[in-house]
């Protein structure tokens, strides 16, 4: 399915490539007044000798173009968190981040006086980087990142990084 995908994907770039560049095209042959029409029909011609870019639909549709283009690269830019985290580089086994998590958090929360535990898996590199939070006595850090440390040992996970433990007394929301 993912070559279905790409091959669609790149025909569909395609044809908006050469619609754009014709458009692009006949746009500039109007700016420099010269009427050749490329795209068939009179309509577009029409359409684009009239409009001018004092016109205020002009301006509402640039700027909502403008701000579109801009929203999609700020999600392209962002860093996403990862949904599979490589076991091993050298077989490409993976395990789904959530159900790290899930585990994780589970392993947390079975450390005597400590609950409602959350667990929040990032990498970086090769490194796992498991960070807990959860309801209970400070003390129990220790115990806390000894459990994660296990649970992440059955898991056969590559090394973990430092693993961040935060234990807030009863009483504060997590």
């Amino acid at each position: 399915m993912r070559t279905a995908n790409r091959v669609a994907s790149m025909l569909l770039a395609a044809a908006l490539l050469a619609g754009g560049a014709l458009l692009a095209l006949q746009a500039l042959l109007v700016a420099v007044d010269r009427p050749a029409p490329l795209l068939a029909g009179t309509g577009w011609y029409d359409t684009l000798t009239s409009t001018r870019w004092r016109d205020p639909g002009v301006r509402v549709v640039a700027g909502a173009a403008a701000l579109l283009g801009l929203a999609v690269l700020a999600a392209q830019l962002r860093r996403w968190a990862p949904v599979r985290l490589r076991v091993d580089e050298r077989d490409g086994w993976h395990l789904h981040r959530r159900c790290v998590e899930r585990r994780l958090a589970d392993a947390a929360g079975t450390v005597p006086g400590v609950r409602r535990a959350r667990v929040r898996v990032r990498r970086r590199g090769a490194e796992w980087r498991p960070r807990v939070r959860a309801t209970g006595d400070p003390a129990a850090r220790a115990e806390v990142e000894f459990a994660v440390h296990q649970e992440l040992h059955r898991l056969a996970a590559p090394r973990a990084g430092r693993i961040e433990v935060r234990l807030l007394p009863r009483g504060r929301p997590v």
